[in-house]
Formats: C-alpha cells, structure tokens, sequence
C-alpha cells in the first residue's frame, strides 16, 4: 500500500473487524489513516483491537440498528477531531433466516436480509454525511456492493433478497453520489466477487462451486479471492487521489463479471 496516501485521514470502518473489512483497516492505517472500526461480534472487536494498535478505536455494535453508526462517527471525532472517510462493509447471508431462489424465499427472510445489507448502509450513510455537513470540507464514501447485482450466478448464488440489496446499494450511491457532489462529498461501490470471508464459509467448502469459481474467476490461476485484494481500490476511492471520481461501481472480481464460469473445451 502506497505511504501516505491517507496520512491523517480518519476513516470509519463499518464491519471493520474481520474479513474484507479488517484487511482495509490495516491497509487504511498501512496507508497513513487512522480507523474507527465497528463489528457486532467482541472477539473479533478485540482481536482487531490488537492487530490495529493505537491507530485504531473499535466498536462493538449491530450495524443494522439506528444510532450504531452515528456511536461510530462520534466516536470519531471525540478521538481523532473529525471524520474524513466511511467504509461500509457490514452485511452478509440471509440463507438461514429465509433467504433464497423468488419462490422459496420467505418473508422473514426479505426482511432480515434488506436490514442488514441495506437498511444498514442507509444508516451509516446518513451519520457520515450528516458529520461532513456539519464540519464542512467534504468527504468520501465507498459501500460495498456484489458482482451478483450484475452479474447473476443462479445454480450456486440464487438469493433474492441478497442481490435486491446489492443492487439497491448502487442505486442508493449514485443518488447521493448526485446529490451531494456540491458538497465535495464523495460515493462509491467497490463491487467484490466471492472472496474468502466468514460469509464465504458454505461455497469455500462445496468443491462443486470451486470448480466454477476457478473458471469464473480466472485471474491469478484462477481462484477465490482474498480480503487484501481489494484493499488498494478501497485505499484509493477514499483517498484525495480519487478526488474527481463520484458514483462509479469498481469490480475487484478476478474476471467474474467477464466470464462464463465453465471449463475451456
């Protein structure tokens, strides 16, 4: 990660202490920021904790309630003076709430998963903007998006509620990208493809979908992606070096949105 590229920057993290999200705090701070990052589960919270140092503050809290992102944003200024950035990765699977294909999906199952991969962003969001008005001297926010909204995968990825989301978030982002770009407050979408989390658990351990995988992701002999291969895209979109750059969706997906995920003849 390029030194300095957010010296002094203060960035909050939401679902920052694990997976994609932890592997950006580090390379936040690898790149000169500090971090405030929230996560809903303690051990991971202190493990973060540990791994950040005195660069970082972390919160422990649900990021699809109101009041745990502005907990973040405060916590923010009252300890680095302001907040210049927010990285919304919080969210994941409905599958086990009801989640799935349009005619199995259950209702619960709509509304547990729009909760936490929308309703969240729709949180956090507002909190950060709502600190950049006040404080003035605008602002970056970059949400994390799925190649699924694009590019669907219904043998192996067909979760209904899941992709509405994804693709509401884009269409949420360029809204605000629209609106507040007099404001010098920026909004993008890093869109991922399947990367190797505690979300990716099911997939990671079906060799059925790492067979596609190989083939749908073909970059870098063909595999599933890891956490740190979207750090330098997160690092830039929140950084001034992407100053003039506003409600644009950036796929870090190993070819997925490119290919047809079956084995060459």
């Amino acid at each position: 990660m390029e030194a300095g590229l957010l010296r002094d920057k203060v960035i909050a993290v939401i679902g920052g202490t694990s997976g994609l999200g932890l592997s950006a705090a580090k390379a936040i701070v690898a790149a000169g920021g500090r971090v405030v990052v929230m996560g809903l589960d303690k051990e991971t919270a202190g493990s973060a904790k540990s791994t950040l140092g005195e660069a970082a503050r972390v919160l422990v809290a649900d990021a699809s309630t109101s009041g745990a992102a502005e907990g973040a944003v405060d916590l923010a200024v009252s300890t680095f003076g302001r907040l210049d950035g927010l990285f919304h990765v919080a969210g994941g699977s409905g599958r086990r709430a009801g989640d799935g294909p349009l005619h199995d999906a259950t209702d619960a199952g709509w509304d547990y998963t729009l909760r936490l991969n929308l309703t969240s962003v729709f949180l956090s969001n507002r909190a950060a903007v709502r600190q950049f008005l006040k404080q003035g001297g605008g602002g970056a926010i970059l949400n994390t998006g799925s190649v699924l909204a694009t590019s669907p995968s219904p043998e192996h990825f067909s979760t209904i509620a899941y992709t509405a989301a994804k693709g509401a978030i884009v269409a949420m982002t360029r809204s605000a990208a629209a609106r507040y770009a007099r404001d010098d407050i920026r909004f993008n979408v890093l869109a991922p493809g399947l990367v190797e989390t505690p979300m990716s658990t099911r997939a990671a351990g079906d060799e059925r979908i790492m067979a596609f995988v190989r083939n749908k992701q073909p970059l870098d002999g063909g595999r599933i992606g890891r956490p740190d291969d979207c750090d330098a895209a997160a690092v830039y979109l929140l950084s001034d070096a992407a100053r003039f750059v506003t409600g644009q969706v950036l796929a870090v997906d190993g070819g997925w949105g490119v290919s047809e995920g079956r084995a060459p003849a």
